[in-house]
């Protein structure tokens, strides 16, 4: 049941443009099982790169935010396939823990590996596709956040002393344009002077990616994709000797506590205009009742700004040239209420479990035709 759900786009029965805006969606709040959630997307890329979902269960909560790159492929493949392998093995297992969520990674990545080796002959730049991977898990008042990539997770907070509401950053951003990630990338590969290049203004593991771990990208972890002549014929050679990616996330557990208020999970389209406190605050400051929409113009505005522009005409630029304002974003806000759904409620009633997730594209909003294609493997 729970991968028929994830499987298929509810972006025709919620949400939709925005003020003129016809590649914002959103989906203003919708109740989980201890609180409420809202989430939107903002389209620049030609096609759609960033995927976003919520599955919403008795017993869990689970929060998605893919953030794609090369092609849609990867994060698209992600939404159809993590969350059914999380229920999978924590049902074998008894429960959440970071052994499921490892596991469930590394199933996700082991399947896109075999959807790479039987595309590769007709769609060898497949191999080039990847995506980073946020994740959020809540079971039993237990908060696990897990990450490949520059995605973020930010929780917001009260204060012990008084009525502020402070920022507390739960991810770690896998980019090599942080030191310690640098340093990290260049330990593993102490015999490749050139592991991190700076290039076009920005540090880059061989000077082609910032991000250091993902779902994908089979051409940086498996040497013999890229010696392939196939590959070639499109990419760019790149000699490796070993993987020069992990899909290996960063695990954070934590027991969620009375103070903690809400969590901020979103795609770094949102943190490259906003900072993890200009968020909170915004969250903070504002009803919640379309509150993912709300960040998302507020980067959107701020982008708008860096190039003294205007909201108004930026919302005017058509996909892909949209992509020289600023990326694709996606922002899922969840709120925490503590409370939880009632012991007599039936585990078997279906309004108990529901799966949202983004449109596969915005612009055509055609999710479940466009979606067709990665449906390969059962």
């Amino acid at each position: 049941m729970m991968l028929e759900m994830c499987r298929r786009p509810l972006e025709k029965c919620f949400g939709g443009g925005d003020g003129g805006d016809g590649l914002l969606w959103h989906m203003d709040l919708k109740p989980h099982s201890s609180g409420d959630y809202s989430i939107a997307v903002v389209q620049a890329n030609s096609a759609l790169e960033d995927q976003g979902q919520v599955f919403t269960s008795p017993y869990a909560t689970y929060i998605g935010v893919y953030d794609g790159h090369g092609g849609p492929e990867a994060s698209r493949f992600i939404t159809n396939r993590l969350f059914p392998f999380l229920d999978k093995f924590s049902i074998e297992q008894g429960g959440l823990s970071e052994d499921v969520i490892r596991k469930a990674f590394d199933a996700t990545e082991e399947e896109f590996l075999d959807l790479v080796k039987t595309s590769w002959p007709v769609r060898p730049q497949i191999a080039s596709v990847g995506s980073c991977c946020l994740v959020g898990a809540i079971s039993n008042g237990v908060l696990y956040v897990a990450n490949l990539g520059d995605s973020r997770a930010v929780l917001g907070r009260r204060a012990s002393e008084g009525q502020a509401v402070v920022a507390e950053r739960l991810s770690t951003d896998h980019n090599v344009a942080v030191e310690e990630v640098r340093k990290e990338v260049k330990d593993l590969h102490p015999d490749d002077a050139h592991i991190v290049v700076y290039t076009r203004g920005v540090w880059r593991i061989k000077g082609i990616i910032q991000v250091s771990r993902s779902i994908g990208d089979v051409y940086l972890k498996k040497p013999e994709f890229n010696r392939d002549p196939l590959f070639h014929h499109f990419g760019i050679p790149v000699p490796l000797k070993r993987p020069v990616m992990t899909a290996e996330p960063s695990i954070l557990v934590r027991k969620l506590q009375p103070q903690d208020m809400f969590l901020i999970f979103a795609t770094d389209g949102l943190w490259e205009h906003l900072s993890d406190e200009a968020a909170v605050k915004i969250v903070s400051k504002n009803s919640r009742v379309g509150i993912a929409k709300r960040l998302v113009r507020a980067a959107i505005e701020e982008a708008a700004r860096k190039r003294e522009l205007r909201y108004e005409d930026i919302k005017r630029i058509e996909k892909g040239v949209r992509r020289h304002f600023h990326d694709d974003i996606t922002v899922i806000v969840i709120f925490l209420d503590h409370s939880q759904v009632s012991p007599n409620a039936s585990l078997k009633d279906p309004s108990l479990f529901n799966c949202t997730s983004v449109p596969v594209d915005i612009f055509s909003m055609n999710g479940d035709e466009a979606d067709v294609s990665l449906h390969t493997i059962p």
